[in-house]
């Protein structure tokens, strides 16, 4: 049997296989990745691409070709709920920070923009840049078995076109490959949470809706009609590409049997929600898959890790899908190739499951929740399962008419509207991710209490554990964020006037550990100049202070001031996260 030795075998060639090649290969890491599928993904699946997101592949260094690839922000904003594309309209929210109550949230946020790109568009850009940056990907690859010593893994892989196996040796595994990961299975990760709640279908349609859309554009579309409600709404259409190419999703009941998921049955059921009988339609795939409600125990198992949707599977709501697959790679391949540099004892792995473990369990259980908080909807327009078609639009004539109870009712769907907000604007859970473990030194201070609702609202912070505040700022003449001045596989000392001994100590640190410490002094004359002064306001520590920010953006340790040894304090600070004891 033919070998091959890699320092990381990745798992898996989605959203969180290839972040995870791109992001080792530009460490310096050899890493191979394998695919059982011919190639990347053949649909669209996950689209809603967050801010957080955007920041990794701004560090990757592909952030534009994501943003000239994808749909603009403000195409994004119109969420419709109607009876149908040509029929009444029952509401309408402004999504992804595009209203005017929530846009400034989004902007001070952060450098990038929230965008809608599909999976199968998406794929080829991080694709191409992971072999940019030096990673193998093979294609029709699948992993048959895997087991592991003190010494390595070993994984045994068939290709899927000749039929001839190989054992891949690494020092290491990212187990990247989704809901029925293999990985999972044969290394023995456990799993909590609960499979198969609820079923769906995708069709992906070639229709032009332009007439119905672009007047009032946005990312979904939600279509709910008397006698055919079951769940969340008759139908659910998701904008591929403006306005001719769609995804239209909805739910059944397997009880019921299964739905005409034929050419003729899908035409059929998109012309109904549409309104036009007559309308053209191609059908280019139909999908189905289950609601899922699981998240992993712990995400490393001796030299195996596992990332994305083999640790944590959830309902599309909230749009958090690919946006937690690749902030997983991000909080982990720099600890991976500090590992194998020799920079960090293996013990700092540790800390990728302690920090993304308790992310997965919010992020599926607030994406459940979204779930279920759609059903208030239902219930405001007064539809239930088996409803006719007649007492239902007759509920919609009473919703709307001049009544006391069309009034009343007419409130209770504007807070079942509002409450979406926590899946269509929640920014908080987006961004406020703050970390604990032994790769974060704590200062002895007690995180800021939240001004506003920490589930919608992000707020900035420099508490170690916390990612670092946006600030633009100017160097060279040029306009850049705080972001932009850290992270690319680096640790970063962000200091400002008074400050030289951080940056002394930061650079002597560097050689001494064998590890890559910038620095920066923000300030009039120094290295960058806040120039709206937003840095000041977001640093929560003095001028001379001291914020050690990792490779991912998060702060691993803070002065507030300088008092005592910088250069004495930063070598316990790294010899902590390190593992260097």
């Amino acid at each position: 049997m033919k070998q091959i030795k890699v320092d990381v075998f990745v798992v898996g060639a989605g959203p969180t296989g290839l972040s995870s090649a791109a992001l080792l290969a530009k460490y310096g890491v050899e890493v191979l990745a394998i695919t059982r599928y011919p190639g990347t993904a053949n649909s669209p699946r996950a689209h809603v691409t967050n801010q957080r997101c955007m920041e990794v592949f701004r560090d990757l260094g592909i952030e534009k070709r994501i943003v000239a690839a994808a749909t603009p922000n403000t195409l994004m904003g119109g969420n419709i709920w109607a009876t149908s594309f040509m029929g009444k309209e029952i509401a309408r929210l402004a999504a992804w920070g595009t209203g005017e109550e929530r846009k400034a949230d989004y902007e001070i946020s952060s450098p990038s923009e929230m965008c809608n790109i599909p999976q199968h568009v998406m794929e080829p850009i991080v694709l191409d840049a992971a072999r940019e940056f030096g990673a193998k990907v093979m294609f029709n690859t699948l992993l048959v078995a895997m087991r592991q010593d003190e010494h390595g893994v070993y994984s045994i892989c068939r290709d899927e076109v000749t039929g001839e196996e190989t054992e891949i040796i690494s020092k290491y595994v990212i187990g990247g490959d989704g809901d029925n990961s293999v990985v999972v299975k044969e290394i023995g990760f456990e799993m909590e949470g609960e499979m198969g709640l609820g079923a769906a279908v995708n069709c992906w349609l070639e229709v032009d809706l332009t007439k119905y859309t672009a007047h009032r554009p946005g990312v979904l579309y939600w279509l709910a009609q008397p006698g055919s409600d079951y769940w969340v709404g008759s139908g659910t259409w998701i904008s591929v590409k403006p306005w001719n190419e769609w995804v239209l999703l909805f739910m059944y009941n397997p009880e019921e049997g299964m739905p005409d998921l034929s050419e003729a049955g899908v035409i059929a059921r998109a012309r109904t929600l549409i309104g036009d009988p007559d309308i053209e339609i191609k059908v280019k795939a139909v999908s189905k898959w289950t609601i899922n409600h699981v998240a992993a125990k712990y995400m490393r198992k001796g030299r195996v890790m596992i990332a994305g949707n083999a640790a944590h599977r959830h309902p599309p709501a909230n749009g958090l899908g690919t946006n937690t697959c690749v902030q997983d790679s991000f909080n982990l391949c720099w600890k991976l190739a500090m590992v194998l540099k020799g920079q960090a004892d293996p013990s700092l792995l540790d800390s990728y499951s302690d920090e993304r473990q308790p992310v997965a369990r919010q992020v599926v259980d607030r994406a459940m929740k979204s779930v279920r908080d759609m059903l208030p909807i239902s219930k405001a327009l007064g539809f239930e399962p088996g409803q006719s078609a007649a007492d239902g639009w007759a509920s919609l004539d009473e919703l709307f008419g001049n009544s006391p109870r069309g009034r009343e009712r007419r409130k209770e769907l504007t807070k079942a509207i509002e409450l979406q907000n926590y899946q269509f604007n929640c920014n908080g859970v987006e961004l406020g991710q703050v970390y604990a473990s032994s790769a974060v030194v704590q200062d002895g201070s007690q995180r800021p209490q939240p001004t506003r609702d920490p589930e919608l609202y992000y707020q900035p912070t420099t508490f170690p554990g916390a990612y670092i505040p946006h600030a633009w700022l100017e160097v060279d003449r040029k306009k850049i964020s705080t972001l932009d001045v850290v992270g690319h596989g680096a640790f970063t000392v962000v200091t400002g006037v008074g400050g030289q001994h951080w940056v002394d100590a930061a650079k002597k640190l560097g050689a001494e550990f064998g590890v890559p410490v910038e620095a920066i002094s923000i300030g009039n004359g120094l290295d960058a100049l806040d120039i709206y002064g937003t840095w000041a306001k977001r640093r929560e520590i003095e001028e001379d202070g001291c914020l050690l920010v990792r490779p991912d953006r998060y702060i691993a340790f803070r002065a507030k001031q300088m008092v005592g040894d910088p250069e004495q304090q930063l070598r316990q600070a790294l010899h902590q996260i390190l593992g260097r004891n």
